[in-house]
């Protein structure tokens, strides 16, 4: 990567596409499957953790590795069969920015706390895996946001200095996850308010707001 050049780091839901509905869904029907009840609050406080951590610390349902592995594992197969019914496209402003990114010979990558499966799937749906030269999700990590690792290792891969990277973020452990990789966040208000993101670089309603040239700004 030239050093005048920056890097594109892309979470997934909430930012490529709006999937907070679905992952709420599936949560209920998981728990309608294991009589289980759900704690109030409990999207909220999970949303952008890893189902490891959702499953023992938020809902406290189990400290079984093995038991937390196989209720994750449902949890997401309920969530793919509700995009493969139901479809689902990209938010505003996503494929207008990934094309100028593209066009202008910014490297892109995705990190994300999603199982790479449900990527995977979204990537045929929606079809902008062309955009991305690496994806780092759930599997790829020990530690899940707000630690930076998911982000350090897209920099890595896509040979770019953190300090010459942005990430595109709506969540706060992910918002904090960049800041720890001392890279530049743009945070999007698709799952918190506007005015509860200003501890971003730039803070904006949906990516339409987002140009090249805003992004060059950041450095």
């Amino acid at each position: 990567m030239a050093d005048s050049q920056f890097a594109a780091i892309f979470d997934w839901d909430g930012v490529i596409i709006d999937s907070s509905a679905y992952h709420r869904r599936s949560w209920d029907v998981l728990s309608l499957e294991n009589g289980k009840v759900l704690p109030v609050g409990h999207f909220e406080k999970g949303f952008g953790k890893k189902n490891e951590v959702i499953i023992p610390d938020i809902l406290e349902w189990t400290k079984n590795s093995e038991e937390i592995r196989a209720i994750a594992d449902r949890k997401e197969e309920i969530y793919r069969k509700l995009l493969a019914d139901e479809g689902i496209a990209p938010m505003d402003g996503v494929r207008p920015l990934l094309e100028a990114l593209h066009n202008a010979g910014i490297p892109c990558g995705v990190g994300s706390s999603t199982p790479r499966a449900n990527i995977d799937l979204v990537m045929g749906l929606t079809e902008l895996d062309a955009f991305f030269q690496t994806i780092v999700s759930a599997e790829d990590v020990h530690h899940g946001k707000p630690d930076p690792d998911v982000f350090l290792q897209v920099a890595k891969r896509l040979n770019a200095d953190p300090v010459r990277c942005v990430v595109f973020e709506d969540a706060y452990v992910g918002i904090e996850a960049a800041h720890r990789a001392k890279m530049r966040v743009v945070a999007v208000a698709s799952t918190n308010p506007l005015d509860k993101l200003q501890n971003a670089d730039l803070a904006v309603q949906s990516l339409t707001e987002v140009s090249l040239q805003t992004l060059e700004a950041l450095f």
